[in-house]
Order: structure tokens, then C-alpha cells, then sequence
């Protein structure tokens, strides 16, 4: 018998009165968290949503999210996490097109949630209302957890490529399992931990590194739905959060608070920060000695993705430690680099990072074509290029897939362009990332227009970001008479420059 949420009963029985979810003076202890996945677990059997059942979840990193996912997982359901700012467009393709029975959504996403599940005919509840709570309450809840295989789907991750529509990588029990597992033993959690909670739970890295290795270990984690450097300092220190997870900018606007305070306000000792994690891009070597003088605490880098669960390597806790690398594969996880023909690249020289091991994905939902391009005899290839040094160390050099790193969040410029295309008075559209201080890459757009065609950089701005999520939609739009291109007239992005 396997399933992701046995973890929580395990927990709950262990250590029920420990405190699992805190946001500021709101805590859930592990009985509590257990007893509420359970009615949620009951009140989706109610409505004959079972085994294999989809279920599409907007909620950001609140204790409702939790309750709402380890009830689905506990059902024997699919959980489809998504985050909370996306549009109904958005929100309609991904529930639609895997089929969701449900959408599980909180208060500020309601209008577009509800849109979405009017459109697909299907129920769309807010958890977060008081009246769904009071029915949760005259609930039995399910006794015991839903048996699963190993290879059973557990949660579909909606990510975009570069060609075409958003796919939904198929993350089983087994794969988040032993992530869940390999990720606590590396990072010595224990039930004496407690772990910032301000990555997305919506997204992989929060939902394995914080999330679930926090339930599997008996860690508290304390909340954070919308990042703020000052607000995180602040829980910093008054929940003595030992283990810190998060994207660079996170880091860096941690070190613009703590200078902005004149002090980090952590105080030394046992109980203190002992641990900082970062990952979704890479960290400049420069920002992590800096953290590390300034807040007294060890950064360790890791890498992965959504199709890999998302952890397929990390940094050296105790030994050598290489700053800018991505460290060496977690226990049972191999890796390789292979050059354009698939054959191996050897140390020093630059390939393709292919994955193999019980974190990688079953495959894309319903994408046999996507399956067939991202693996090569069972190895699944990133699409990130990368050197190993003598030491098996790795370290990224580039990312082959066209991707935007906007702060820790993934843009897909295919998506984007596709809107601008939308728009009656655009011809051509060309989406890339340029450097950004605080995000890592701001989202830039080059755009020409249509003969006799009128339409401003601001309207096309506008008109964009009335489509998309807030984190994705260009700052910068430019105007231009023509696009670079190459003799088969493909665009040729490398040749684009943005302007001032």
C-alpha cells in the first residue's frame, strides 16, 4: 500500500499535537491537519470523486492548501495544483484538458476559478468561505487512506514548453515519495525543524521541499502567501525558522531588508537558522557569499524541475563545497550529458542533463508526441545544458529550452507570443528575457505591427496582461520596422536587442 498522504497519518498519530501549519498567529497541529483532509477526503467521495478523479486546486500558501490537497490525495484523487492568479483562459485549458471533476479554489480567485468551472460545467468551491467549513464539519471523515500503487498519478503539474500549449507532467506517489524522502534525508529534517514557507506550494520545489518533507519528517512550516522581504525577515526570527527554502530573489531581498533594518534580527544559538536552500535559477555566486557573511548560515543550491519532481541534484551539506555548482545527484538518481547525437559528453565539455530515476515522471498527460521527444531510451532530457568538473560536480551553462526566469516563476515566451498574436494589429511578436536586479530576467516583448495597423506599446501591454497571470505578462514592449531572421525566416531571438 502506498499514497502520498500516508505520510500525514503517520505524522498525525506520531506527533498530534505538534504544529504542522502556521501562518502568524493561525496554527494547525497534525491532528487537526489529518482530521480536516479527512472530511475534505469524505466530502469528495460524497460527490462520487474517487480513485484517478482529477482535482484542479488554486490556493496560495495558506493552511487551507494543505487540507485541500492531502484531502484529494487521500481519496485516492489527483491533485492539480495551479497557481492562484491565473486567468480563467488559463485556468479552463489545464482543468479541461485533463478532465477535472472539481475546482478547489479560495475567495480572491473565485471569479476566475468560477468562470472557468461555468465554462467546463463542473462545481468550483471556495474553501475558504466559512459555510463550506461548516459543511466540512458535519462531515464523517474517511477513515484510513485511499490504497495507491507506486505507479499510480498522485499530482499533475501544468507546465509550459516552448511549442505549444501548456502539458501536464504526470507526478506519481512514487515519484513525489521518494523525492519527499531523499530531499529530508539530505537536508537532515526532523521534527525539531522549522521550515519557511514562502515558496508556492502550487509549484514542485515548495510543494516537495517544503510541504511534503516537512508532514513526512514532523516539521512545523510557517506561511508566507505573497513574498515580502521585511514580513519574511520578521518570520524569520519570531518562529526561529531553521531551515530556509527559496529562489534567489527571495535571497537577495532578504539582504535588502536586514540592510534597510540595520540588522538581520536572528539571534545566534541553538534554534537559530542552521540551513538555506535555493534553486528554480541559478544563484550568483556573489549573492550567496554575501548571504552566507550576513546572515551566518551555509547556502546549499540544488536543481530539478517539475517532470523530475523535483530534486535531481544538490549541494555538499558537510565536505567540499563549490559555489555556483548545482552539487551531485540525490541517492538514487542518475545523470548524464549528452551532446545533440545522444552520445555522452565527457568532464569539462557541455551537454544536455538527462535524468533517470524514481523521481522522474511518468510522462506528460495524454502527450504521446511530448513523451517521445523529451525521452531517449528511458532517460528523460531536460533541455538544460551543463559541464562536469573532475569532482562529478555540475554546474549549469545555459538553458536550451527557450525559457524566462522571472523571479523563481517559469515563462514560457511561446505562451506569451500566442496572445500578442491575439491582438489584431500585430504582425509579429518575439518574446525573451533580459538580466533584472531584483527577478533574475524581466519579460521582454518585440513587436511589429501590421501595415496600416495602429496600436501602441502600452495598448499591447495592457492587452496582454488582461490574458495572462501577473507574473508573466512583458514590462517591456517594443515597437520595431522588422524582426532578425534567419534563411528559413525563423526568428532569431540571440540577434534581438532591447532597448532603454
Amino acid at each position: 500500500m502506498t499514497n502520498l498522504a500516508l505520510n500525514l497519518a503517520r505524522t498525525a498519530e506520531a506527533q498530534p499535537d505538534g504544529i504542522a501549519i502556521q501562518l502568524d498567529d493561525q496554527a494547525l497541529d497534525y491532528r487537526s491537519l489529518d482530521d480536516r483532509s479527512a472530511r475534505v477526503a469524505g466530502w469528495l467521495e460524497s460527490k462520487g470523486i474517487g480513485p484517478g478523479d482529477r482535482v484542479a486546486i488554486l490556493l496560495p500558501n495558506i493552511p487551507h492548501f494543505a487540507v485541500a490537497y492531502y484531502g484529494v490525495l487521500r481519496a485516492g484523487a489527483v491533485a492539480v495544483p495551479m497557481n492562484p492568479l491565473l486567468k480563467s483562459g488559463e485556468i479552463g485549458y489545464a482543468a479541461g484538458d485533463c478532465g477535472a471533476r472539481l475546482i478547489l479554489a479560495w475567495g480572491a480567485a473565485m471569479g476566475e476559478a468560477g468562470a472557468a468551472a461555468a465554462e467546463l460545467g463542473i462545481e468550483c468551491a471556495d474553501v475558504t468561505d466559512p459555510a463550506f467549513g461548516a459543511v466540512l464539519a458535519g462531515v464523517e471523515p474517511r477513515a484510513g487512506v485511499e490504497d495507491r500503487e507506486v505507479d499510480d498519478l498522485a499530482v499533475l503539474l501544468y507546465t509550459s514548453g516552448t511549442t505549444g500549449r501548456p502539458k501536464g507532467a504526470r507526478l506519481t506517489h512514487g515519484n513525489l515519495g521518494s523525492n519527499t524522502e531523499a530531499v529530508a534525508r539530505v537536508l537532515g529534517m526532523s521534527g525539531a525543524d522549522t521550515v519557511f514557507g514562502g515558496l508556492p506550494f502550487f509549484h514542485v520545489f515548495g510543494q516537495t521541499c517544503g510541504l511534503n518533507a516537512a508532514v513526512l519528517t514532523g516539521a512545523r512550516i510557517t506561511l508566507l502567501p505573497r513574498f515580502d522581504a521585511a514580513k519574511a525577515l520578521e518570520i524569520l526570527s519570531r518562529d526561529r525558522v531553521t531551515v530556509m527554502e527559496g529562489v534567489p530573489t527571495m535571497f537577495l531581498g532578504l539582504l535588502a531588508a536586514a540592510d534597510a533594518a540595520g540588522s538581520t534580527g536572528l539571534a545566534d544559538g541553538d534554534g537559530g537558522l542552521r540551513l538555506c536552500v535555493t534553486g528554480g535559477s541559478a544563484m550568483p555566486v556573489e549573492v550567496l557569499h554575501r548571504f552566507e557573511a550576513v546572515f551566518g548560515c551555509a547556502v546549499v543550491e540544488g536543481y530539478g524541475l517539475s517532470e523530475t519532481s523535483p530534486v535531481v541534484t544538490f549541494g555538499a551539506l558537510d565536505g567540499p563545497r563549490k559555489p555556483g555548482s548545482i552539487g551531485t545527484p540525490i541517492d538514487g538518481v542518475q545523470v548524464r550529458l549528452l551532446d545533440d547525437e545522444g552520445k555522452d559528453v565527457s568532464d569539462g565539455g557541455v551537454g544536455e542533463i538527462a535524468v533517470q530515476g524514481p523521481n522522474v515522471m511518468a510522462g506528460y498527460w495524454n502527450r504521446p508526441e511530448a513523451d517521445a521527444a523529451a525521452f531517449t531510451d528511458g532517460w528523460f532530457r531536460t533541455g538544460d545544458l551543463a559541464r562536469r568538473d573532475e569532482d562529478g560536480f555540475y554546474f549549469i551553462v545555459d538553458r536550451k529550452k527557450d525559457l524566462v526566469i522571472r523571479g523563481g516563476y517559469n515563462v514560457y515566451p511561446r505562451e506569451i507570443e500566442e496572445v500578442f498574436y491575439e491582438h489584431p494589429a500585430v504582425a509579429e511578436a518575439a518574446v525573451v528575457g533580459v538580466p533584472h536586479e531584483v527577478h533574475g530576467e524581466e519579460v521582454a516583448a518585440v513587436v511589429t505591427l501590421r501595415p496600416g495597423a495602429e496600436a501602441t506599446a502600452d495598448e499591447l501591454r495592457e492587452f496582454v496582461k488582461a490574458r495572462v497571470a501577473p507574473y508573466k505578462y512583458p514590462r517591456i514592449v517594443q515597437l520595431v520596422p522588422g524582426l532578425p531572421k534567419g534563411p528559413t525566416g525563423k526568428i532569431l531571438k540571440r540577434e534581438i536587442t532591447i532597448g532603454g
